[in-house]
């Protein structure tokens, strides 16, 4: 819905109310993101070989943070072949 539509819906009381509570319980894309990143990265650190990675992987390693700057694409496409390298047969 639209920000008009939701403001006529509700008053601001409530808005408040949903506003503390996704203070401590938030939802959406970047929480959904972020539990993708968990899992990921608990998988890709399982199967890592340790003697060839200085660092375990995090979740921020698996999810695009928006900086604002232009992307070099193919850059991204060589970090992505150098990870998936060692799961390939």
């Amino acid at each position: 819905m639209t920000v008009r539509e939701l403001l006529r819906r509700i008053d601001s009381r409530e808005l408040s109310e949903w506003q503390a509570y996704y203070g401590i319980e938030p939802w959406g894309t970047e929480v959904d993101d972020h539990r993708f990143g968990v899992v990921t990265s608990t998988i890709a650190n399982v199967n890592r070989d340790p003697k060839k990675r200085a660092r375990p992987y995090n979740p921020d390693d698996f999810f695009p943070r928006h900086t604002g700057e232009e992307e070099d694409v193919e850059d991204n496409a060589d970090k992505w072949r150098a990870f998936i390298a060692p799961f390939q047969k």
